[in-house]
């Protein structure tokens, strides 16, 4: 088991929900990625996803799309972000981490350096949105001997009767894209989320988390006796841009966001 599979294991136990959040490396700087990075932590965040940033974000809407962009222009990159979770592990933060990121970084920087990388820095988990089910065999191959690092599975209200085949063999957690379209649609979910969470949770053998367009505890409210956890990433990062990115206002938001979670 890895940190991710044993953070979820643990919360299992003792029946709660999992509160998952997505931030892009390097914004607006990376002493500040780390700041929010322990701050979250220490509030109780269960799992973050770090964004690499991308020039071509094809899954994110608008308020990651600007994000990526601005870190892009501020320096921010793979190596960086390699390097500052490096120094996050070094410094005692356990808390597991994904990188959300998109295929073409992983080959421009190289397959077996990039696996290397995710070793040396403490990568738990990846997320590739571009990469569907049947391109994953390279990259599975290239992490097999990197217990440490496990590939994250999407699934989609469209994936139906691919949902099974997705997650014969997937580990930690499956990641419930709760819309149709890109990331931060308000409310948008599909008409038809309970029947398809409840779908996927039938099949899976993972914990099941729910992400795309959530604001608040309360909008997992309908969904909370199918879902085993709830991932924020458009709304944290709006929230700490108003915030001039305070380290305080991520923990506020995520001590708050776990106990509602937990009390639905």
């Amino acid at each position: 088991m890895n940190r991710i599979e044993k953070t979820l294991a643990v919360l299992q136990e003792k029946n709660e929900k999992a509160f998952i959040t997505y931030m892009t490396a390097g914004l607006p700087d990376y002493s500040k990625t780390k700041e929010i990075v322990k701050a979250q932590e220490q509030a109780g965040t269960d799992i973050i996803e770090l964004g690499i940033p991308f020039s071509d974000p094809v899954a994110d809407g608008p308020v990651i799309q600007k994000a990526s962009y601005e870190a892009i222009l501020g320096g921010a990159n793979l190596e960086k972000t390699f390097a500052c979770l490096k120094e996050l592990r070094g410094e005692g933060v356990e808390i597991p981490v994904v990188f959300m990121m998109y295929y073409n970084t992983i080959l421009h920087y190289g397959l077996d350096a990039f696996v290397d990388g995710c070793k040396k820095s403490g990568v738990d988990g990846l997320i590739i949105p571009d990469l569907p089910y049947e391109e994953q065999e390279e990259l599975l191959q290239a992490l097999a001997d990197c217990d440490e690092t496990i590939l994250i599975q999407l699934v989609s209200p469209v994936s139906a009767g691919r949902v099974e085949k997705i997650l014969e063999h997937a580990r930690g957690f499956v990641y419930c894209v709760s819309s149709m379209g890109v990331t931060g649609q308000e409310g948008n979910f599909h008409k038809e989320v309970i029947h398809y969470l409840s779908h996927v949770k039938q099949v899976s053998g993972i914990p099941v988390m729910m992400g795309f367009g959530i604001h608040r505890a309360e909008d997992v409210k309908p969904m909370k006796d199918i879902i085993d956890g709830a991932i924020v990433g458009s709304h944290f990062i709006s929230l700490m841009r108003e915030s001039g990115f305070s380290a305080q206002a991520a923990k506020e938001y995520c001590t708050s966001f776990k106990k509602e979670l937990n009390e639905l």
